[in-house]
């Protein structure tokens, strides 16, 4: 797919926008100019919340009492338009159609984003390397999202019983029921997590050797409960029989101490951690290679080149990284913010955006 252009109305700081793009477009300024205001909205076109969870009338500018947003694209062998009004409530049309709800562009319009919160990927703990995996698993399988809400219905009931429980006697017969569940559903969710990152590894280790010019190699390790194989069946009963076991240690804690919502993923260059031992520009190295084999990996399972939208990608990384990513990424329409103007005369080919109080102007 690709994006035309967008056109947007007392959108945050933005007055009024209109612009075309191209295949790789740079967004360049001082912080708290736009740029970012800018990937927002186009963000907001594929179905999701704001990234940086604002809430809707936050993105309403101030004095103002509504916002619309409209997105020309190519997606699915046709031009198509999509709209968004913020005045009272959200309202979305899909070329002239009302819908339900925003999440509906979804099917239509996909994206990728990368921002500095994402590097808490590396930085925090493993709930934000879930996210990542959970996030990307909620692109392509259609019913990965209603499992997780399952899971965690499930979790919440048990760690109630949990919670009022003096030992593990008095609740044994109850426990046994939520444990078969959580173990059948954890089962299936790690068991499209481990399938993910086999399915996602030969791209990630392509774009990272780019990105480091051959010099680094990045892998991937799911860290669980136990050692799991690849067959469900095998990683119910291995889950099943790890829950069963901590029963006491969980009614001590009042919670459940296993299970895919405690996994980990563990991010490794040249065979180390990159949490524990990699630099800045690793660290960011990283997390980019990743929503990158994201990307690619969403192409090959729906045939859509998803939009890639990177904002302030470029600080920490030296001049060869920097170089691959305004010149090296192939088959995907690519939104960059920085701000360096040194940056923008790196690039051989695309559109060049200076933006200022919110008012944009090419070049």
């Amino acid at each position: 797919m690709k994006i035309n252009s967008i056109t947007l109305e007392n959108y945050r700081n933005i007055k009024e926008l209109s612009v075309d793009f191209d295949d790789v477009n740079i967004i360049w300024g001082e912080n708290a100019q736009g740029k970012t205001n800018l990937l927002e909205a186009i963000y907001l076109f594929s179905g999701a919340k704001s990234f940086r969870g604002a809430k809707d009338k936050e993105l309403v500018k101030f004095d103002c009492d509504y916002a619309k947003m409209k997105l020309d694209f190519f997606a699915n062998g046709r031009e198509q338009t999509a709209e968004i009004s913020i005045k009272d409530r959200k309202t979305v049309t899909l070329n002239g159609i009302k819908k339900r709800s925003s999440t509906e562009l979804g099917d239509e319009i996909k994206t990728i984003i990368f921002s500095p919160d994402h590097l808490n990927m590396i930085k925090e703990g493993p709930n934000e390397r879930r996210k990542f995996i959970d996030g990307a698993l909620c692109q392509i399988k259609s019913n990965y999202r209603t499992l997780l809400k399952n899971y965690s219905r499930t979790l919440v009931q048990r760690n109630s019983l949990l919670r009022n429980a003096e030992s593990v006697d008095e609740v044994a017969p109850m426990l046994e029921v939520w444990d078969v569940n959580l173990a059948n559903l954890g089962a299936k969710i790690i068991y499209q997590r481990i399938m993910y990152l086999k399915a996602i590894k030969p791209y990630l280790k392509s774009i990272f050797e780019g990105i480091s010019g051959g010099k680094e190699d990045i892998e991937l390790v799911y860290i669980g409960a136990d050692t799991y194989t690849d067959d469900v069946n095998d990683i119910e009963q291995r889950l099943y029989n790890k829950i069963k076991s901590h029963r006491k240690i969980d009614v001590l804690n009042h919670t459940t101490t296993k299970g895919p919502h405690r996994d980990d993923i563990e991010i490794m260059i040249n065979g180390r951690s990159v949490k524990s031992f990699g630099s800045q520009g690793q660290q960011r190295s990283s997390v980019l290679a990743l929503k990158l084999a994201e990307a690619s990996l969403l192409r090959e399972m729906t045939g859509e080149n998803p939009i890639a939208l990177l904002d302030d990608v470029m600080s920490e990384l030296d001049e060869k990284r920097q170089d691959y990513i305004l010149n090296h990424i192939k088959d995907l329409q690519i939104f960059i913010t920085c701000c360096d103007k040194e940056t923008v005369l790196r690039l051989k080919k695309g559109k060049t955006f200076h933006i200022a109080n919110g008012a944009l102007s090419e070049g």
